[in-house]
């Protein structure tokens, strides 16, 4: 099959000879394809875009052939979750559950234990009406030992191939998507367990945790001078095994029971000798439980990263566990493996388990039935009807769709057949629509052709790459049985758009003659007036911008051209498209001045002539004429001299501004307030972002705008009182005002307009110290407005999200510029933008004298102050990061312990071994937030570390890190 663009030619290629008024009914189904052979399935592998006549490759190759029953539907056989014969019921993992199922098939199959839950006495009695379990309500445990109750019945005699322990999990609160320690579990729940029995009166239940887990052992010390010795008895519901160093379990059980030398400064003060003496400690077994659990201490507590390691040692272990020579302390340690174990029949080897569980073996026959209690086995039963009830559902499920299967196979068996029209009547259909009746995973929708109708409600020619032709007995048969339309027929051809593609396509091939014409007319130059002004960008894309015009001639002829089958553009696409072109000019319009006159700018046009501007206006007719003779704009002119005139205005008004104030233009000799000059005792204040305006401006005249107001009102509060106390504007706010001599305020006050005044007075006080002075400010300070400000700017400072900080490490109290681990979350750019400095209140000199002025005036909102603040008050914060310098990104709602972690990754320094401190402020509360410690952009915190930094590279390649763990924190487990 020939390629697209190809077919696209050959089925136009008659409209390069072809008047539009001579169009005949051959021409329209040659623009439609229908003149392209069918393809043949097994020489066609897939569909051909672009010829209605293909119908490979469609999805027709799932239903032609044999085809099995299970295709037919996604339905599991329900019975594959039965639970088969002789076989044990499976737990459900919930995420990360998988120690909790551990623990509870181990303790299942402990028949004692088992047998001893199901003698506790239950509620369940509360559900049981009349003959048997209500109906109307499920059961639910509302107890730990009903919900172990309820499991082991169902993990005994359920139909299910496994069951859902979420009512248990939920009981103990446990979060299901993290991973706990299953040996802090285990310990936990049999602690919660026991307590839980010994409220029991049968001693049998009340007894059972200690019966069936508990030992003992006893702390053996022998003093090596008088061999007297000393036994301290404690029970054990599991031995915690150090497996570090070791290959083998019995090597890990020695290490546990062996000898310890008490000398030097650890002695033993020996009652007998009756001073301290050396001796030995041991461990000795005096009695094992029937059930031995082992923990193996997989985890360890690495002090240098402050977090778990995991030990992937391999551990040996047999299946039978002689523990006789252990509990009689006879057997010695063995020397260490360093290779995996050879493990032999009877042996395993695992560098995962993490407990190990013996049961004890004895002469008498083990007892492995247990009964279920009668009202267990009811809840049971009832919990097997529905099982059974939804597999006869899921089976009659699979059962309907097999039926619908083949149903639908036996159609598209016969139809798909019928479905090439040949020389037969035809109708068009969406493909699209063919391959969903083709696709066994969606319902057959009724068929929908409207988005391949031109304007005029027929066919479009181009939409004709995601239709194809069918004979018109299938397309009764479609019609009948899923209904829609509309029905594309013969008739639906559209003349109209194939005559419209014609005109455009002749002119299309034309605009290739004339654009080479137009080349050569503009390469003569033009004489007199009988040329044309064009714009030279218009001259540069007028051939474009012609094919553009008469693709929107042809409508949304493109949209499916070079597209896949069924493909179209967005809606949004669409209008993103359609809203661009409208603001793109059209031909000529670049040379258009805002008034719609021609341009007064000789460097954006060309004169072209009379020829080339013809042949031009045939594909432009609309487009602005200007004949060579045309005057430019009058108003353009007008303004282009206002603006020369302007231009020279301003500077001549900025050198005379200038020479008036060089002092304020060059920064030279300012006044300062903390070193009051003494020639004067009258200072002025302007804002220092009129200052930097004014320098701005006469700095480039002819770039800015002469700054006409002095705009002192952004210094002030909405009642008309200053915003700064006369020590901010000393310290931290006098980057903000700019102090103005008073022979210089007499020249400000003719050159700008001056909205508000405001001065600082130096005043002697009387029956003082002549030294001492008085500082009064007009106006006054406005105590609520300043007030207002300060506590904006602290929410400012406590409300930042990514800001940056910097964190410096020392040691003897000096900061250290060192390099250490590579930094993670550091900003390289420059901090965020510049941000208020947030003062504690109570700045006030007592020598400025500023006072309410009489009655107390109203508090503003704080949206006032943030408007004031963004006009003018801005202060730089920048801190400049030095060379060794950490700086990290954080948020005002991070927590101190989160902070340490960053740092923890930036300096290699464990969380517990973190000391940081804020100008001198010990930063200690872990769950506080960095906000509430005072901590802001552009903080330096200081770090003092009380270990040197870790080597990570030198850890063990065995030991994976794992993150800090809440534990079983908030759990029920720890409820008693």
């Amino acid at each position: 099959m020939a390629p697209r663009l190809q077919l696209e030619k050959a089925a136009w290629r008659w409209a390069e000879t072809v008047r539009p008024e001579e169009v005949s009914q051959e021409h329209i189904e040659t623009a439609y394809r229908i003149w392209l052979e069918p393809c043949i399935r097994g020489v066609c592998r897939r569909n051909c875009k672009g010829n209605p006549n293909c119908l490979v490759g469609i999805g027709e190759h799932i239903w032609l052939g044999e085809i099995d029953e299970n295709s037919f539907h996604n339905i599991d056989d329900p019975n594959c979750e039965r639970r088969k014969k002789n076989s044990f019921v499976g737990l459900t993992n919930l995420g990360a559950t998988c120690y909790v199922n551990t623990f509870l098939q181990v303790w299942f199959l402990n028949l004692e234990l088992r047998q001893a839950l199901y003698l506790c006495p239950s509620t369940c009695s509360d559900y049981i009406m009349g003959d048997g379990v209500s109906e109307e309500k499920d059961y639910e445990p509302q107890t730990i030992c009903e919900h172990l109750q309820y499991l082991f019945a169902l993990l005994q005699n359920s139909n299910r191939r496994y069951i859902d322990p979420s009512g248990f999990v939920k009981a103990l609160g446990l979060d299901t998507g993290q991973q706990q320690d299953a040996q802090e579990f285990s310990k936990l729940f049999m602690s919660l367990l026991e307590d839980t029995l010994s409220k029991q009166k049968n001693p049998d239940v009340r007894n059972i945790v200690q019966q069936q887990f508990c030992g003992e052992y006893a702390y053996v010390t022998v003093c090596s001078h008088c061999g007297r010795e000393s036994k301290l008895l404690s029970k054990f519901y599991e031995l915690e095994l150090n497996i570090q160093g070791h290959k083998q379990l019995t090597d890990c059980i020695s290490e546990f029971l062996k000898e310890e030398k008490l000398e030097g400064d650890n002695r033993y003060f020996c009652e007998n000798c009756q001073s301290k003496q050396n001796a030995t400690r041991k461990i000795r077994l005096l009695s094992l439980p029937c059930t031995l659990n082992l923990q193996l201490m997989r985890f360890v507590f690495d002090r240098q990263t402050g977090h778990k390691k995991k030990l992937n040692t391999y551990i040996g272990f047999s299946e039978i566990l002689d523990m006789e020579p252990y509990v009689e302390h006879k057997a010695e340690p063995s020397k260490s493996q360093t290779r995996k174990p050879k493990c032999g029949k009877g042996t395993h080897c695992s560098r995962n388990a993490y407990m190990l569980v013996y049961r004890l073996q004895t002469q008498e026959k083990p007892n492995t039935m247990v009964e279920v209690p009668a009202f267990l086995q009811e809840l049971v039963d009832r919990d097997n009807s529905k099982f059974e009830e939804w597999c006869i559902e899921m089976a009659e499920m699979r059962k309907q769709s097999v039926d619908k299967g083949k149903a639908k196979h036996e159609e598209v068996k016969e139809l798909y057949q019928r479905l090439p029209a040949g020389a037969e009547p035809y109708e068009f259909v969406s493909l699209e629509w063919l391959q969903k009746w083709l696709d066994e995973s969606t319902p057959t929708k009724p068929i929908d052709n409207h988005a391949c109708l031109c304007s005029h409600d027929k066919l479009h020619p181009d939409k004709i790459s995601i239709m194809k032709r069918i004979s018109e007995y299938a397309a009764d048969i479609f019609y009948s049985r899923y209904g829609g339309g509309p029905r594309l027929t013969v008739k639906a051809l559209c003349k109209e758009c194939v005559v419209e593609r014609c005109r455009v396509l002749r002119l299309k091939n034309q605009l290739n003659e004339d654009y080479k014409a137009v080349n050569n007319l503009l390469k003569a130059t033009v004489k007199g007036t009988d040329g044309f002004w064009v714009g030279k960008s218009s001259l540069r894309s007028w051939r474009q911008l012609a094919l553009e015009q008469l693709d929107e001639q042809d409508g949304e002829a493109d949209q499916s051209n070079g597209k896949v089958n069924g493909s179209s553009f967005s809606k949004d696409e669409s209008k993103e498209e359609r809203k661009e072109e409208e603001e793109e000019l059209n031909f000529n319009e670049d040379i258009l001045c805002p008034h719609g006159e021609l341009c007064i700018s000789e460097n954006e046009r060309r004169l072209v002539s009379k020829e080339a501007w013809s042949k031009l206006q045939q594909y432009f007719p609309k487009a602005p004429e200007f004949p060579s003779y045309r005057e430019c704009c009058s108003q353009c002119k007008i303004l282009e001299r206002e603006g020369e005139e302007n231009e020279a205005l301003h500077k001549m008004i900025a050198n005379e501004q200038k020479t008036s104030l060089p002092n304020l233009f060059q920064d030279k000799n300012r006044p300062c307030l903390s070193n009051w000059p003494e020639d004067t005792d009258v200072l002025y204040i302007v804002s220092q972002f009129f200052v930097e305006e004014w320098r701005k401006f006469v700095r480039k005249p002819t770039r800015c705008s002469p700054v006409s107001s002095v705009g002192n009102s952004a210094l002030l509060c909405p009642h008309g009182g200053l915003m700064f106390t006369f020590a901010s504007m000393t310290k931290e706010d006098s980057k903000l005002i700019a102090l103005v001599w008073p022979t210089e305020w007499q020249l400000i006050q003719k050159l700008f307009v001056v909205d508000h005044v405001i001065k600082i007075t130096r005043i002697e006080v009387e029956d003082a110290n002549p030294s001492e002075k008085q500082y009064i400010s007009e106006p006054k300070l406005c105590p609520e407005c300043r007030e207002g400000l300060l506590c904006q700017q602290q929410r400012d400072l406590r409300e930042y999200t990514q800001a940056t900080i910097y964190v410096h490490k020392v040691v003897d109290n000096k900061k250290v510029m060192k390099d250490a681990a590579p930094e993670l979350n550091v900003s390289s750019s420059e901090t965020e933008e510049d941000k208020e400095e947030a003062k504690p209140d109570g700045e006030k000199d007592p020598d400025f004298n500023q006072s309410s002025g009489g009655a107390k005036r109203q508090k503003i909102a704080h949206p006032s102050y943030t408007a004031y603040q963004k006009q003018v008050i801005r202060r730089s914060m920048r801190h400049r990061k030095v060379r060794g310098e950490k700086a990290l990104l954080v948020s005002a709602n991070q927590t101190l312990k989160e902070l340490k972690i960053q740092i923890m990754h930036a300096f290699s320094v464990a969380p517990f071994d973190q000391n940081l401190s804020i100008d001198g402020k010990i930063l200690s509360d872990d769950c506080a937030t960095l906000g509430t410690l005072g901590v802001i952009p552009e903080s330096v915190i200081l770090l003092k570390a009380d270990e040197p930094i870790a080597d990570y590279a030198a850890m063990d390649d065995v030991m994976q890190v794992c993150m800090p763990e809440e534990g079983f924190k908030g759990t029920g487990l720890l409820g008693h």
